[in-house]
This record gives C-alpha cells, structure tokens and sequence, in this order.
C-alpha cells in the first residue's frame, strides 16, 4: 500500500500528494477531490480505498488522516459547474482546487488514472489500492462528499443522505414523485 510513495522517495521526491476524487457518476450534487500528503516515515494504517470500506469506517478514519497527514486539501466543483464545463473539466478543476487548498509546498503527485498535465504526476490504474496517499485522499473525498449530500437530504424530499445522488431505483422513484432539485445536473440524463 505504500511502494508508489517509496519509489518516488528513491527518486529523490520529497513531498508526494496522493490525489482522488467522488462524485463522477451521481446524478445530482457535487464533485470532491481530496489531496493528502503523509510524512514519509508515516505508519501504514489504511490497506483499501474508500469504496472497499464501510461508511462508519471511513467516518472512524477520517480524523485520523486529517491528524497524521502533513497537509490535506479538499476541492469542490458542484452541479452548476458540472453543467458548465462537463464532468471531465469538472473533476480536474476539483482536483486543482484541492491542490490549492493544500497550502504548502509539493514536488510530485500520485492520481487514480487521472492524466493530470501539466503537473508532475503519474496516472496509477487504481492507485487507491497501491498508494496510501491516494487511498486516504479517497477516504477524505468520500466522507466529504457524503457529508454534503446529507445536508442535502434535510433540504429536499430526496434520499440523498442514502443515495448520495447516484441513480438508484429509490432515486428515480424521488425524481418521479417530487421533480428535480437544484442540485441536479441537468447535463446528466437519467432514464426514469
């Protein structure tokens, strides 16, 4: 879970960022990247990404990355967004502004088989599952994310609190009954 990081040690880097990002396929809501750099003497203590775990675990984890990481930062691109510039453009520009939220200093950049030029980075077929940094920075994304769907839910009669936006059965059952909410990406077709 760490011989991405190690290698790029070896290579003479000195502070690494693991990249990921949620929210891609939802139908409603917004897309989260997190960024997380770890010390690079930093114990293993997460072993899968955040899809392979249960919610209260991540939520258990989640203070614990913010606490050992040197840095952790958190972009967000919502719905409007999306629908502006497409969910490609959008998961970078969310990638970007994690970066920014960072506030320190990096030299390389591990992402989920993300093309991200022209930063110096390397595209990892899930790097979530080979790269502690990148699976923390699931972790963050995820609990984020979920967070504000949650808060979401308490302001529509959606789900969104258990769906999260994506398309499920219940979903479009909402969709039927109660319409479409702001918060819906009108560039994202939905078959009902």
């Amino acid at each position: 879970m760490f011989y991405i990081e190690e290698s790029l040690y070896k290579q003479g880097y000195k502070r690494i960022v693991g990249i990921d990002e949620v929210g891609r396929g939802p139908v409603a809501g917004p897309v989260v990247s997190a960024a997380v750099i770890f010390p690079s003497n930093i114990d293993i203590f997460l072993d899968r990404d955040s899809k392979r775990l249960t919610e209260k675990k991540r939520e258990t984890l989640y203070p614990i990355i913010l606490e050992k990481a040197i840095a952790v930062g958190i972009g967000v691109v919502d719905s409007a967004e999306i629908d502006k510039i497409n969910i490609q453009n959008a998961t970078r520009l969310s990638m970007e502004r994690a970066l920014l939220a960072l506030k320190t200093e990096f030299d390389y950049i591990i992402t989920d088989y993300f093309k991200f030029d022209p930063y110096p980075h390397i595209a990892v077929k899930k790097a979530d599952e080979k790269s502690i940094s990148v699976a923390a920075a699931s972790v963050v994304a995820k609990v984020y994310r979920d967070n504000i769907m949650k808060e979401f839910s308490k302001l529509y009669p959606h789900s969104f609190d258990k769906h999260k936006g994506y398309p499920t059965q219940q979903h479009k059952e909402e969709i039927r009954k109660y319409g479409f909410t702001p918060i819906h990406r009108k560039s994202f077709k939905v078959n009902l």
